[in-house]
Order: structure tokens, then sequence, then C-alpha cells
């Protein structure tokens, strides 16, 4: 057995104490249980293996990434497993302890500066560029491309296989973050398979609403919303889009840990908040399932639990 078998197979659990008499259940997929605490170990191990097998990846090659952190986190963590180099662009603006969690892993860092202490548009092109040039002047280094990387569907299918054995095939609505899209994309293509109703909502930030039209902004929900339209995003799979801001985010993730004990990052606040409002819309003997994408010990040092 290897430290990448556990990956996956997180728990599905009912919140108790938020929800009204009236509203439909909430089933929240643990993802804070995988090994570094977040929902893209599935995705990391995924596009790496994938590599591997069709030669993109050849044995003493590297890998390079841009990464807002927890995707790097991941890619570390099975860089590190694999003995493969990794190379991994990220910014300032995310927390401390992603970073530091990836360099623990061996991972190899450089950081591009965010002018707006957020994250914008121009941040997320400027690390993918940073990103490409350091892949195209490693020789035999094999850059994953997370926006563009359709090997994570697999990674999160398997998500939604598990939801639908853990809640017995109960899913009326799925509620997720959007960032790369892939996630969202992978987990509603298979629910929709399993069940053509779910009713699938896409969670972005209302400071840089682009799914829904708005302008790209700065904002504050790391993880989501890179200030345009990723290339995986497929608008059909969403039956309603649900702006949130960065504030009422954080509002809900530290609500979600006082009142039920889940301890997460900013974007999974934002899914809660939305899972709630769609509960209360849909009513009693209903189910909605939403995802706790990490644990709140990678956001200690942010605005989000800093004292």
């Amino acid at each position: 057995m290897s430290i990448l078998d556990t990956i996956g197979n997180t728990r599905l659990i009912p919140l108790r104490n938020m929800l009204s008499p009236k509203s439909a259940r909430i089933l929240v997929k643990l993802e804070a249980e995988n090994p570094t605490g977040s929902m893209k170990d599935r995705m990391a191990l995924a596009m790496v293996e994938a590599a591997e097998r069709d030669g993109r990846l050849q044995p003493g090659g590297s890998v390079v990434e841009y990464t807002g952190g927890s995707t790097g986190v991941s890619l570390a963590f099975v860089c590190a497993a694999k003995r493969i180099p990794l190379e991994l662009v990220t910014s300032e603006i995310f927390s401390r302890e992603k970073r530091d969690h990836m360099q623990a892993l061996g991972a190899r860092l450089t950081l591009v500066r965010s002018p707006t202490g957020g994250t914008t548009k121009e941040l997320t092109l400027e690390m993918i560029e940073t990103a490409r040039r350091i892949a195209a002047a490693r020789p035999g280094s094999f850059w994953t491309d997370q926006f563009n990387n359709t090997d994570v569907h697999p990674g999160y299918a398997r998500m939604a296989d598990e939801i639908w054995q853990q809640s017995e095939g109960a899913v009326d609505a799925f509620v997720h973050s959007v960032g790369t899209a892939g996630s969202f994309r992978g987990v509603t293509t298979r629910l929709r398979m399993l069940n053509p109703q779910v009713h699938a909502v896409a969670v972005e930030p209302a400071e840089s609403a682009v799914l829904s039209g708005g302008p790209s902004g700065s904002h504050k929900i790391e993880g989501t919303g890179p200030g345009f339209v990723p290339p995986q995003w497929r608008p059909e799979l969403a039956s309603e889009i649900a702006p949130v801001s960065s504030a009422d985010a954080m509002a809900m993730a530290r609500r979600l840990a006082r009142e039920e004990g889940i301890f997460a990052g900013t974007s999974t606040g934002a899914n809660l908040l939305v899972a709630l409002r769609v509960a209360e819309r849909l009513g009693p003997d209903r189910t909605v399932v939403t995802i706790a994408c990490d644990s709140g010990m990678k956001y200690l040092s942010t605005a989000l639990y800093a004292a």
C-alpha cells in the first residue's frame, strides 16, 4: 500500500444545527480527510498518473504548475511520494500555511506579486505565463496546466460515485464553487449520468462574477474565481450560478466551525451559504450535497481566522 492510496473515500455527513425545520437536509463531503487536507489531492494524482501513463511525464522528468495553494500542496504531496521534482508558481496573497506546506514537501516556489492583495485576472494570467516559461526552460518537464487539463475529471467522477453511494442515491441538488471548473464539471457530469434531474449550482465570488456576466475583480475566496471564464467551464451543466461575496463566505466559514464543528476554508463558506439557500427553497424530504473543500488549518494566518 502507498500513501497515495489514502486519497478519497472521505465521509459525507449531514448538517445538524444550522438547518431550519422546513429545510431540505444538507450533506457535506469532508475533503479535509484527504492526506493534505484538500479535495485537490484527487486531481493532482489524476494529472500526474495520466501523464506517466501516456509518456508526457518521463522517468527523471519534473512537474511544473501555477497554483493558489491547494493544488500546489497536493501536487507536492503526490510528487514527493513518487520522487518527482516539482516547480510551483504561486503568490504571496495565498495563505502562508499553504506555501510552507508546499516547501515542506520539497517543492521549489516562484512567487508572483499581486498589486491588489487579492485574486485577479491579471494575477492569474501572470502566474500561468510564468509557469509556461519555467516549463519551456526545463527540458523534460511536464506542465500540468490545471485550467486546461481534463485528466482531472476521472478523479472527480470518483468523488461523485462516493457521494452517490454514501447518500444512497438521494441527491436532488449539488452546490460547488468554481475555480478551474474541473471539479464542478467532473462531479456534476457524473451525478447527471446517475440522475439527470440533479440541480447543479455553481458558486463564484460576487466581486468577480464573470460566469454571471459581471466584470472581473479582486476577491479573497482562495481557489475560486480566476477572473475569466475557465476553459473547462460548461454553462449547460449549471442549473444556476450563485455569486457570494468574500465577506459573506468568510462569515459562513466561521459560523460553520462554531455551530457544526466543521473547520474549513473560505470556498467552503461560500458553498454552505448557497447550499443553505437552496435547501430552504427545496424544502423537506429533499437532499442538497456540497463540498467542504479543505481544512481551516490552511487559513489560520489569513483574514478568515486570524484574530
